[in-house]
Order: C-alpha cells, then structure tokens, then sequence
C-alpha cells in the first residue's frame, strides 16, 4: 500500500500544474475556441445538418475521429516535450516523484480539457431535442464512447511526447499513428484490404480501428468489446509512455 501510495503520490501535484499551464496561457481557450468552430462547421455545413430532415446528432458524431485525429494530438504534444524545451525535464524527472503518477497525471489533465470541449457542444444536443424527439439514451452512449476514444487519441499523443524532444515532431507522428488506427475502418480503406488480403483479413484489421468500435455506439448499441478496445488501448500507450519516459529518468 504504501508502495501503491508513493508511486501514485505525484498524480495530484502534476495534474493541477498541467492544468494550470493550459488554462494560464491562451492554449486552452484557442483550442477549444478552433475545434468547436471546426466541429461546428463540418456538422452545419458539410453534413448538411438540416438537410437530414431527422432529429439526430449523427452528422455531429460522425466527424469525432476526424477531428480528435488532428486535434487531439495537437493537444497532448506538448505534455512531456515542452518539459524538454523549457529545460524543467531533468529537474521534474530527478525529483522522487513516481512515474505512474506523473503519466497519469499529464494524461488526465489532457483528457479534461477534451471533456470540456464535449461538454460545450451541449448546445447541439438542445437543438435537437428542440427539433424534435431524438433517442437520448442513445445521444448519451455515444457521448461516452466519444469521451473514451478522446482518451486514446490523447495517449497515443502524450506517450510520442514522452519519447522525442520535439513538439513539432511528437505532432506529426502522434497525427501518423492516429490516422492508421482510424483509417483502417474506413470502407474504402477495407475494400482495398479485402480485395488484396480476403475478407477475414479485412475483418482483422477493421477490429484495430476506431471507426470500428465508434460506429456501433451511433447506432445506440453498446458493445462491452468497444470499451474494453478503448481502454486497453489507453493502458497500452500509457505503458509505452511510462517507458519512455522512464528512459529519460535513467539517461
């Protein structure tokens, strides 16, 4: 217990710092500021929201992987690598601080201000019941589901942080990474697979995507498999950046 205590003992102090540093400069407020006006914009406008003639929020949700894809990475890239530009990273890693607490709490500071950009789309979902009678149940799954697959996206950016000295480059390879696993649901990415690999291999693949495991919360369906797809991805990646940047500690 008291190993379990020292090692998780950082995440609090490191969690409000990280939170301090998003919202004590402009970094936050211009991130949700763009990717509300992105996310707006492609639900009115290139989804043709009121084309649809339904009460829904599936021309919303439909574009979450798109655009957690860049922004999220943009995000999270400066977690550990700002730490190396601003030269406090060989000060915070020699301090007795456990590493699980620190990953932890870098990645939830993160994860909080993604949530928050979900909770100020909420204005959409009054429009909807205003329009008319939408499934909220289903409107709340794929919230979750959403808030879930955020997190992922944002480990993948934060454990590629760990690992250069670059934003710039933590950026490009974090957006690298999250367009492999979304773009391997994408249909026309799985007819080119099966065409050249067969059907069960294009299945195969399409289980590592997470338009995959996205697209059946649209549909007001929860899948445990999804969950467990998303989370499991997250502990994966948060290993990999308790590694990585174990290894800096070590250097």
């Amino acid at each position: 217990m008291n190993y379990l205590r020292q090692q998780l003992g950082s995440f609090v102090p490191v969690f409000r710092r990280e939170i301090g540093a998003y919202y004590s400069t402009p970094m936050a407020y211009v991130f949700l500021a763009v990717f509300l006006l992105a996310l707006g914009m492609f639900t009115w406008e290139a989804s043709g929201f009121f084309d649809t003639g339904t009460a829904d929020l599936s021309p919303f949700f439909v574009w979450h992987p798109w655009l957690y894809m860049i922004f999220l990475p943009a995000l999270a890239m400066r977690l550990w690598a700002d730490e190396t530009s601003a030269g406090t990273d060989e000060l915070l890693l020699s301090l007795p601080l456990g590493m699980p607490g620190l990953v932890l709490g870098k990645l939830l500071a993160a994860w909080s201000v993604a949530g928050v950009c979900l909770l100020l789309t909420f204005p959409m979902w009054l429009t909807v019941n205003f329009l008319g009678k939408p499934d909220n149940a289903a409107i709340i799954l794929t919230y979750f589901v959403s808030f879930l697959m955020a997190g992922s996206y944002l480990s993948v950016g934060a454990a590629v942080s760990a690992l250069t000295r670059s934003q710039v480059t933590a950026f490009v390879i974090s957006v690298v990474i999250a367009f492999i696993f979304t773009a391997a649901g994408w249909p026309l990415v799985l007819s080119g697979v099966k065409s050249i690999f067969g059907a069960g291999f294009a299945d195969l693949v399409a289980q590592f995507s997470f338009l995959s495991h996205f697209e059946a919360a649209q549909r007001g369906v929860l899948e445990f498999r999804a969950v467990l797809f998303f989370l499991g991805f997250m502990a994966l990646w948060t290993i990999l950046n308790g590694l990585w940047a174990s290894r800096h500690r070590l250097g």
